[in-house]
């Protein structure tokens, strides 16, 4: 497209206005490609060698300082076969210590790479496990307590593709990096230098650290250039805590074909797509028309997300038809989803999520000071309990015999143990209980008296919704999962573990907003 055309066009999605001034500078020139992550594969041996290193990428022309698998930024798309044996040899040459969660691959504990997993600097750990669960989009990413949303904020992450027998014979788009493409999302925020700035603080503790640029691929606004007819889009949302809402900035319908386990019975028609940190969709768009589109990301109603220039549609990727033709098709038949089981008789357990009060009230507060109302994202004068006249409370003034365990001693907060599972913060050395393998179980997550959003992940298993706040799950929603929303009401979901998970590797069920997680808000269970 032309200079003119394109920034008219820009201008009339409302994009061009909100972006960085570095980055709409960026709009006259041309987009940089998408990048494709290599497909990774075992070898002959069944064996795949990963790297956890150091490196640097270039964001808006400033050199920053990176992490990833194999490379600087991201990670490789790992390749995996239903019911095939693979050996997985990770070396850690990061000076911290860090671990590799196997996120979605329903595996047995002692492989799935939680907080216990722990790789020391220069050393190495050998896990090998067998996928034995239908054709998906999961992902890998570091699980060290206290330390995940950083080591994933500087680039950690990579997918994990599973093909099954079904996946095989459908005719999806399958080409890699040409009508089947990944797009890794994740916003960042830097620093004058060019670092990546990333805190766990008081106000990130209670809304998540959350940036002001978001990447595709590790890239700021690319493109792909794609085949006319259908193009199939592997969706991660691999935010830190931003929920993202994907759609087309022509209206364009997407066609959901599975969620974060698997294929659904049938596509599901979308003309807006939303996306919790952690969740995967696969998508298909028609390109047939040969017209030029962004994939766009819509605001958000989550507190501290509509900050600028996220307030407004917010361009991931421009997709850009070419001559040549695809082969790929939308089915009107997937797969086979079982029905869900009786629910008479089950084992029920409830996990009620909490914040303290104190942690809540003054996260508030400095996400207000930072950005002003605009980031409370329509709470309106109240966040919960608390009015905004208590939110306008001085710190200094307050009375610090009431914070409880909250004090130091030095008048700041102790918020690495402030959120909470049942009243507790997360202790690595007791599980919270026992579930049986092989046995449904009817999980009720709540999040009743908190009105903070949490996307609900849940290890070792694939799930199925019975409700999402209080709600019956959409249609796209209602195929296997492995993260649930749960948003100041309850969620109900039916589990079932097919793999033993010991007390020294225990499984994890957390929220997955990176800061909850490693402020506390994770219990281990056994299997």
């Amino acid at each position: 497209m032309q200079r003119r055309d394109f920034l008219k066009y820009s201008a009339a999605l409302g994009v061009a206005s909100a972006l960085p001034l570095w980055s709409r500078s960026l709009l006259a020139a041309q987009r940089p490609a998408l990048p494709i992550p290599a497909l990774l594969s075992a070898d002959a041996q069944n064996h795949i060698q990963l790297t956890v290193q150091t490196g640097t990428s270039t964001f808006a022309g400033k050199l920053a300082t990176t992490w990833g698998y194999n490379g600087s930024l991201l990670g490789p798309a790992i390749q995996l076969r239903q019911g095939k044996t693979v050996n997985v040899s990770i070396r850690n040459a990061l000076a911290e210590e860090t671990t590799v969660h196997w996120h979605g691959l329903e595996v047995p504990g002692d492989v799935d790479g939680g907080p216990q997993g722990v790789i020391k600097p220069g050393d190495s750990r050998t896990v090998s496990f067998t996928p034995d669960q239908p054709a998906s989009t999961c992902w890998f990413h570091p699980h060290q307590h206290g330390k995940t949303g950083h080591q994933v904020a500087m680039g950690l992450a990579g997918l994990l593709l599973i093909e099954d027998d079904n996946s095989r014979k459908l005719r999806l788009p399958q080409q890699w990096g040409i009508d089947d493409i990944p797009v890794i999302m994740q916003d960042k925020r830097f620093a004058a230098d060019g670092q990546i700035d990333y805190q766990l603080d008081v106000m990130s503790a209670a809304v998540g650290w959350f940036g002001d640029t978001l990447l595709t691929n590790g890239a700021i606004y690319p493109q792909h250039a794609a085949p006319r007819g259908w193009l199939r889009l592997r969706l991660l949302n691999g935010c830190n805590a931003r929920s993202l809402t994907v759609a087309a900035s022509d209206n364009r319908p997407l066609y959901v074909i599975a969620s974060d386990g698997g294929l659904l019975n049938s596509p599901v028609k979308v003309s807006e797509l939303a996306m919790l940190p952690g969740e995967r969709f696969e998508v298909l768009v028609e390109t047939r028309d040969n017209k030029v589109f962004d994939l766009v990301t819509l605001p958000v109603q989550q507190i501290g997300m509509t900050v600028a220039p996220f307030d407004k549609p917010y361009p991931l990727l421009r997709i850009q038809p070419v001559v040549v033709t695809a082969s790929g098709t939308l089915p009107d038949t997937l797969a086979t989803l079982p029905g869900l089981p009786a629910l008479e008789g089950l084992t029920q357990r409830t996990l009620q999520l909490s914040m303290d009060p104190m942690l809540d009230m003054m996260g508030m507060q400095a996400l207000q000071q930072k950005y002003g109302d605009a980031a409370m994202a329509g709470m309106g004068m109240h966040h919960g309990n608390m009015s905004h006249g208590q939110m306008q409370m001085n710190h200094d003034g307050m009375n610090h015999g009431d914070m409880g365990q909250m004090n130091h001693g030095n008048g700041e907060m102790e918020f690495h143990s402030a959120n909470r599972i049942n009243g507790k913060a997360f202790d690595m050395q007791v599980p919270a209980f026992a579930a049986q393998k092989e046995t449904w179980e009817r999980w009720v997550i709540s999040g009743e008296g908190d009105m903070m959003l949490h996307p609900f992940h849940i290890h070792g298993t694939q799930f199925r919704i019975l409700s999402e706040n209080g709600k019956p799950p959409a249609a796209h929603r209602a195929g296997w999962k492995d993260i649930v929303s749960v948003e100041g009401a309850k969620s109900e979901v039916l589990v079932r573990f097919a793999h033993d998970a010991p007390k020294e590797y225990a499984y994890m069920a957390h929220c997955h907003l990176l800061e909850h997680e490693d402020t506390g808000m994770m219990l281990g269970f056994t299997v």
